[in-house]
C-alpha cells in the first residue's frame, strides 16, 4: 500500500480517541483486554522486547515528559525511539526515532506489514493499537537502544502495556477519562498503576499521600518520589520560560533554563531527569541538562504561535490543565485584555472548565466546534459562559476553529492576547492554521 491507501485502511478501524464512548457510561462498553495487542505483537516477533522502555502514563504532562526525556537520551548518545498521543497534526507526530517523525515511505510500509497478518487475528484491532504495534515494529527494526513510550489512556489495560518498562513514569494523577478509568482518583490511580512491573523502577510525581500505597502495593524494585527522592528547589518565571534548579537521587543541577512555559513544566523536567538517570543507572551531567532543558519544545502547550497580538496554544483538556493554564497566564504572562477561543470534547462539563480557566475575567470568548465526532456544541459552551458573567456580546459562537482564530484575529488588538484551548483536536486545528504550509 502506499500512504494514501494505508492510511484508509488504518482510518477504517475503530478510533476511540474519535468516537469515544457515551457520556452516560459508567465504565467501558466492554471488558477491558490486551488479548487483541498481545496476538498482533506475537505476529510481529513480539518486537516491544527488544529493546528497554521508559513507560509514561499520568493525566497530564505525559507528552512533555516524554519529549525532554528523548532528547536527554539522544543527547547523551542513544539510538531512541519514542511514541506519544495524540497527534496535532498528523499522525506521524506520534513515532519518531531520535527526534525525528517516521516518514510516510517507511509508515505506508510498517502498517502494510500489519494488514498483512490481520487476517489471522482472532479480533480486528483498534486504530490505536495498530498504530502502537507499528511503533514497536519501527523501533525493533531501526535498533533502537531505548524506546519512550507514553500510554494512550490509563495504563493496566492500554495498549502499550503489552511492554515492560524498565522505568515506569506516573506524572500525576486527576480526574479526567472517568467513562473509561473510574470516577474517583483511587479508582483512576489503580489503572495507571498497572504500568509498574516487578524489578521496575517507579519515577512517581503524583505527592497525595492518600494515593502513595496504590502504587507502594506494585513492589517496584526502586520508588522514587517526587519532593522526597527528587524536585525542584528554584522553579521561577524567567524571559521565554523558568530557571529553574533541581535534585535527583543521583546529581544536583542548579540554575537552569528551561525553554518552557508555566510552573508545571519545570515538575515534568524535573520528572523527565529523574526517569532518565534511573534509566541510565548514573548522573547526566550538567552540562547535557542545561543544553536540552534550554531548547526542548512541547508543541501546544502553552505554545507562542504568533505576536501582535500574542497567540497562545494550550491543549488543556481537562480541569487540572486548564488550572495549570490559569496559573501560568497569571504569573508568566501580561494582563491585557484576553480573547478566549475554546472547545471542547462532548464528556467535558463546560461550566467546569471555563471556571477553571478563569474565563471570567477575559475580554470575550470565541466558542467553536472540535474537528472530532465527539465535539461538543459550541452552544453549549457559549451559554455556560454566560452563565459565569460575561455579556452577551463577550460571547461569540462559530463553527469551526479556524472561523474562530480568524474571528479573534479581527477582534484583538495587536497589543492584547489570544489563547487557543480545550483540546488537543482544537489546538492542532488552530496549530495548521496558523501556519499552513509547515
Amino acid at each position: 500500500m502506499n500512504i494514501r491507501e494505508s492510511m484508509a485502511w488504518l482510518d477504517a478501524h475503530v478510533n476511540l480517541e474519535s468516537l469515544g464512548v457515551p457520556v452516560d457510561q459508567a465504565r467501558r462498553a466492554t471488558n477491558p483486554t490486551l488479548d487483541r495487542m498481545v496476538e498482533l505483537t506475537a505476529l510481529l516477533g513480539s518486537p516491544q522486547l527488544d529493546y528497554p522502555v521508559i513507560h509514561l502514563t499520568g493525566t497530564n504532562g505525559k507528552t512533555s515528559v516524554a519529549r525532554i526525556a528523548t532528547s536527554l537520551l539522544v543527547t547523551d548518545g542513544l539510538s531512541v525511539g519514542a511514541t506519544t498521543s495524540p497527534h496535532l497534526e498528523r499522525v506521524n507526530e506520534r513515532v519518531t526515532w531520535n527526534g525525528e517523525e517516521i516518514d510516510d515511505e517507511t509508515f505506508a510500509e510498517l502498517l502494510t506489514v500489519i494488514a498483512d497478518v490481520e487476517p489471522y487475528l482472532a479480533a480486528v484491532p483498534s486504530y490505536f493499537e495498530i498504530v502502537t504495534a507499528m511503533a514497536f515494529r519501527f523501533f525493533a527494526d531501526v535498533a533502537v537502544e531505548a524506546a519512550v513510550v507514553e500510554v494512550g489512556l490509563g495504563g493496566t489495560w492500554d495498549a502499550t502495556n503489552v511492554a515492560n518498562g524498565e522505568v515506569a513514569v506516573v506524572t500525576n494523577v486527576s480526574i479526567d477519562h472517568v467513562e473509561y478509568l473510574g470516577r474517583t482518583r483511587y479508582e483512576i490511580a489503580t489503572e495507571k498503576a498497572g504500568i509498574v512491573k516487578p524489578g521496575s523502577t517507579l519515577v512517581l510525581g503524583e505527592t497525595d499521600d492518600e494515593l502513595r500505597s496504590v502504587f507502594e502495593a506494585r513492589m517496584a524494585m526502586d520508588f522514587l518520589l517526587r519532593d522526597r527522592d527528587f524536585g525542584l528547589s528554584v522553579n521561577e518565571l524567567a524571559h521565554g520560560g523558568r530557571l529553574i534548579s533541581m535534585f535527583t537521587p543521583h546529581a544536583k543541577y542548579d540554575r537552569i533554563f528551561l525553554s518552557l512555559h508555566g510552573a508545571h513544566q519545570a515538575d515534568n523536567a524535573a520528572i523527565a531527569v529523574t526517569a532518565v538517570e534511573a534509566f541510565l543507572g548514573r548522573p547526566l551531567g550538567h552540562d547535557l541538562v542545561l543544553d536540552v532543558l534550554g531548547r526542548v519544545t512541547s508543541p501546544g502547550r502553552l505554545e507562542v504561535v504568533g505576536h501582535q497580538p500574542l497567540v497562545l496554544l494550550d491543549g488543556a483538556h481537562n480541569v487540572a490543565g486548564a488550572r495549570a493554564l490559569a496559573a501560568a497566564l497569571a504569573e508568566g504572562f501580561p494582563s491585557t485584555p484576553r480573547t478566549f477561543v475554546v472547545g471542547l470534547l462532548r464528556e467535558k462539563d463546560p461550566t467546569e472548565m471555563l471556571t477553571a480557566l478563569e474565563v471570567g475575567q477575559a475580554a470575550r470568548v470565541i466558542c467553536c466546534r472540535p474537528p472530532s465526532p465527539r465535539a461538543q456544541k459550541p452552544e453549549a459552551l457559549a451559554g455556560a459562559a454566560m452563565e459565569l458573567g460575561l455579556e452577551r456580546d463577550q460571547v461569540e459562537v462559530v463553527d469551526t476553529v479556524e472561523e474562530a482564530l480568524a474571528l479573534a484575529r479581527e477582534l484583538t488588538e495587536p497589543d492584547e492576547q489570544i489563547i487557543v484551548t480545550g483540546s488537543l483536536y482544537v489546538v492542532g486545528a488552530a496549530r495548521s492554521a496558523e501556519h499552513p504550509n509547515r
